[in-house]
């Protein structure tokens, strides 16, 4: 890494990660940027292409792997998802701050190849509004919803090891938190 810093945001699933970058992302704030996942999962409603995820097959996803195109990768439940390698080293080296939203599993491998990344941890207030929101979404099953939430709790039980923790009670809260988060990371880096 050079003069960029690497954010790691992570969370389960139903937390509110992407309604959180979504909104900080809004803000337009200069010298951040995002990366954007490859993914094996089928598109959520309103997720664009190359925009939300770069979503993939399962076989172009481990052909990838095989080219050792990735980062990091996971497979979270039944799918994977990875991080390109060549535009997250590009934007480091820009001295861009770097957000990666990636699971627990990938936040390791990335602390394993930058100990220097910074982690924060987006939390539901509770295991309750985490199922519900999870509920709302109308996207998964009810087996999906349980395994999502037993994944939850091993998650949040991890969330120690991040940095910062945002709790997601009200978006506008989690947002200004991230981005003191990130606006700190930006001061320390001049």
């Amino acid at each position: 890494m050079s003069d960029g810093t690497l954010l790691v945001f992570s969370g389960p699933a139903g937390a509110g990660k992407d309604s959180v970058l979504i909104e900080f992302l809004k803000k337009k704030v200069p010298g951040v940027w995002k990366s954007v996942s490859y993914t094996t999962r089928a598109p959520r409603k309103g997720e664009i292409d190359g925009i939300d995820y770069k979503f993939v097959t399962p076989e172009e996803f481990e052909k990838l792997i095989e080219n050792n195109f990735f980062l990091e990768y996971a497979k979270y439940g039944v799918n994977y998802y990875g991080t390109p390698k060549s535009c997250v080293d590009k934007h480091l080296e820009d001295g861009d701050v770097v957000i990666l939203k990636i699971e627990v599993q990938g936040a390791e491998q990335i602390k394993n190849i930058y100990p220097q990344s910074i982690g924060a941890f987006i939390v539901p207030p509770s295991l309750e509004i985490l199922e519900k929101r999870l509920r709302e979404r109308g996207t998964e099953t009810d087996e999906d919803i349980l395994r999502r939430l037993r994944i939850a709790e091993d998650e949040l039980a991890y969330s120690s090891n991040y940095d910062y923790q945002i709790i997601n009670d009200r978006l506008e809260d989690a947002v200004d938190d991230l981005t003191a988060v990130i606006r700190a990371l930006q001061l320390k880096n001049k």
